[in-house]
């Protein structure tokens, strides 16, 4: 194997047994139980597909959820209906409730879970950085400065301008954290400092735009934007979502093996044939692809690819391979729920998801770390 294989083409075979067991073993971002051995691949298989059940069986429940309760009959013929399945119409008010409210927003809230999972996931071995989560590169500021800017300026229309604006201001942010690195390397403690100074820029935009909108009513939208919330989510911004995240976890999929490398620090990374700088920059560009379009779509939720990365390392083991699509799954869940509950909890009124996250993130991550024995 050459030195420099390039930006995981695939799984990256490790070249030496004792050495591939090493990486393979190797905690992400922080100490980790050891692998779960034993499940065959069988069982594996099974394992997973109980997962994938658990996650439908929640999405087809949360659509049932909210201040008007949906019926599994009412749910079915809405759905035979929109598939052509020879379904009886339901009543248009009840259809468009279900249809055009209820159920892109449940699929959003999968969507973004499952991205925001998997990111978290990336960057905490990629900077080996047990405090790493999708908005570590100043992504989810630049977002917010671009839909603020947006919404002050009165560019745009509505929905459509604000998501337009949040995702320019989110590349933007990512280009100036690559010219950055461009010129002090790409190594971890570079990665989090030059995230955290740009994160910190844009942060400051931000509230100077802020500053200069007197209208209460503007910038109490944009006070709920920036918390978070699943009640923009539309059947166009499902689309987009349901392309981009696929394609971003099927990327950090491939990179499995390097990301174990990479957990275990850059020099052995290199001496296992990992193209350590090409890996860490293509994982950089997926991570930031995906946490834009989730930011720019339904604005910032904290604490989602910070906590699911954490317990599910530790129910499953460090094992990129087996690790990241149970986070998807667990992120996508977690979140379905979440935004179930931002909809019941103070009824009539509506929470916004990212405070719910919050609320429960932080005893979550106290758990996740007194079980890890770091607390």
């Amino acid at each position: 194997m050459s030195a420099d294989p390039g930006a995981c083409p695939g799984p990256v075979d490790l070249p030496h047994p004792a050495a591939r067991r090493a990486a393979m073993t190797a905690p992400a971002a922080a100490p980790s139980p050891p692998p779960r051995a034993g499940r065959s691949a069988p069982a594996q298989a099974g394992l997973f597909l109980i997962a994938a059940a658990v996650l439908v069986a929640s999405v087809a429940a949360s659509v049932r959820i909210g201040t008007t309760d949906v019926g599994w009959t009412d749910l079915a013929r809405v759905l035979g209906t929109h598939l052509s399945l020879g379904a009886e119409p339901l009543p248009p008010l009840v259809d468009s409730l279900i249809w055009d409210l209820r159920l892109p927003r449940v699929l959003m809230a999968a969507l973004v879970g499952a991205s925001l999972a998997v990111c978290g996931t990336v960057l905490q071995a990629v900077t080996r950085n047990a405090l790493a989560d999708p908005y570590l590169l100043g992504v989810s500021s630049g977002a917010s400065t671009g839909a603020v800017t947006v919404v002050v300026l009165g560019v745009g229309a509505g929905t459509l301008g604000v998501t337009g604006g949040a995702l320019t201001g989110a590349l933007l942010s990512f280009g100036l954290l690559l010219m950055l690195l461009r010129r002090t390397g790409l190594d971890s403690v570079r990665i989090v400092l030059t995230g955290v100074v740009v994160g910190q820029l844009f942060t400051a935009l931000t509230s100077l735009t802020l500053m200069a909108s007197a209208d209460a009513d503007t910038t109490r939208a944009i006070t709920h934007w920036l918390l978070g919330s699943m009640a923009p989510a539309r059947w166009d911004a499902v689309a987009v979502c349901a392309i981009v995240t696929p394609v971003g976890l099927a990327v950090a999929w491939l990179c499995s093996n390097a990301l174990d490398g990479l957990a275990f620090g850059a020099d052995t990374a290199a001496s296992l044939g990992i193209g350590v700088r090409r890996t860490r920059l293509l994982l950089l560009v997926v991570t930031a692809v995906l946490t834009s379009v989730a930011v720019a779509t339904v604005g910032a939720i904290g604490f989602v690819g910070l906590i699911v990365p954490h317990g599910v390392r530790f129910l499953i083991g460090p094992l990129h391979r087996v690790l990241l699509p149970y986070a998807a799954l667990a992120g996508a869940v977690f979140l379905v729920w979440t935004d179930a509950l931002a909809r019941i909890a103070f009824a009539p009124q509506e929470v916004p998801v990212g405070v719910i996250t919050a609320l429960l993130g932080v005893p979550l991550f106290l758990l996740v770390l007194r079980k890890r024995g770091e607390l």
